[in-house]
């Protein structure tokens, strides 16, 4: 594949190399070797009716360890988003979230849940506000909770991901009490470069029941309860 490019744009097979390692560091694709490779879809990118209702039941898992009046942060991300129908029967929460989405969808429901936004500069590749300006907007509170989601799971390391901007999850875990991070465990599978949050940064792992046990021991072992959503039984 390197050398097929080469030709194709007439230039040096060394060129091609570091434009494709330019392009995997910006999360646009993966190196292989010889070549590359398109990006693994998120599942959030398919409309499946099995990866749909697997988001759902993590969701509605995560959503069982919300109380009434806790103060919470919910991250950007398609899994994270799945809360939001599960929060219309909260009451007086305060949500703060860097995703417009997010933010949009809490003011339609009915209930009236307290929404903040983080502000700061915004990220196309994560399709959320990201910067120096949103980390000091959420220093300036403290919640109980924050919701987080992944792009990967390492087994040894913690969460993982494509975008190289990972301040803003890291001082979300730094200013809530309990860190609850929501992935499939189907992403355990991914190799990812970049590490977001380490286990040790890490409360509850929600994942679904597809997770191994000894993927699922070895988590806990290192301190993080997992809760496991039934995706089997509904055929997600």
């Amino acid at each position: 594949m390197v050398d097929e490019l080469a030709k194709l744009f007439s230039t040096s097979e060394v060129t091609i190399r570091k434009d494709l390692t330019e392009l995997e560091n910006n999360g646009l694709l993966l190196r292989k070797f010889g070549g590359a490779v398109p990006l693994p879809q998120d599942s959030s990118e398919l409309s499946s009716e099995k990866l749909s209702a697997r988001k759902i039941a993590i969701a509605q898992a995560a959503a069982t360890l919300i109380k009434d009046h806790n103060r919470i942060i919910i991250d950007s991300g398609s899994t994270t988003a799945a809360l939001i129908p599960e929060l219309a029967s909260k009451i007086g929460l305060v949500v703060m979230t860097n995703s417009l989405h997010v933010a949009n969808s809490l003011l339609e429901q009915e209930n009236e849940q307290k929404v903040l936004m983080t502000g700061g500069t915004w990220d196309p590749q994560s399709h959320a506000f990201q910067g120096k300006m949103a980390e000091q907007v959420l220093r300036a509170y403290n919640f109980d909770q924050a919701f987080i989601g992944a792009a990967g799971l390492d087994l040894y390391k913690g969460t993982t991901t494509f975008n190289e901007l990972t301040q803003l999850s890291q001082v979300m875990a730094e200013v809530s009490g309990e860190v609850v991070v929501m992935a499939e465990s189907e992403k355990l599978q991914r190799k990812i470069p970049n590490i977001e949050l380490p286990w040790l940064a890490i409360s509850i792992l929600v994942t679904d029941d597809l997770i191994a046990d000894s993927d699922k021991q070895h988590i806990e072992k290192q301190g993080v309860k997992v809760i496991c959503a039934q995706t089997k039984k509904i055929g997600a």
